[in-house]
């Protein structure tokens, strides 16, 4: 599976550079993905604007993943879905049940926002 990685001071970009992404890649995302969350900077934004078809395996690992970042305190943004990708998430009824935001900037927001909630719900009480 091919990959490109930006490194932030908050978070990775992740973008795979893929036009399919099979229920065979479903162990190469725990691979390429799971690792985040050993390191400092854990909250993955993760691209798929390559990605014009992805089948149901595939969405349920990136369902599953995304559950294991916020059990471990880290965001896990998915951003600038195709129609098709988004379509079949939608059809599937996968897609209600991811953080999914139309650009990366608006991935960042999010991250952003729930650092800040994580913040506030761990802080020391008042």
């Amino acid at each position: 599976m091919q990959v490109k990685i930006d490194t932030r001071e908050k978070f990775h970009a992740i973008s795979i550079q893929e036009p399919i992404l099979a229920a065979n890649m479903t162990e190469d995302l725990d691979l390429c993905l799971l690792p985040f969350l050993e390191k400092d900077v854990k909250n993955v934004i993760l691209i798929l604007r390559d990605i014009q078809t992805i089948e149901e395996a595939a969405a349920e690992a990136l369902v599953r993943i995304q559950q294991a970042f916020y059990d471990n305190s880290s965001s896990f943004v998915i951003c600038e879905l195709t129609a098709s990708v988004e379509k079949a998430l939608e059809d599937s009824g996968l897609l209600e049940m991811m953080n999914v935001t139309p650009t990366e900037s608006e991935a960042w927001d999010i991250i952003h926002l729930e650092e800040i909630e994580r913040e506030l719900l761990n802080g020391p009480d008042l």
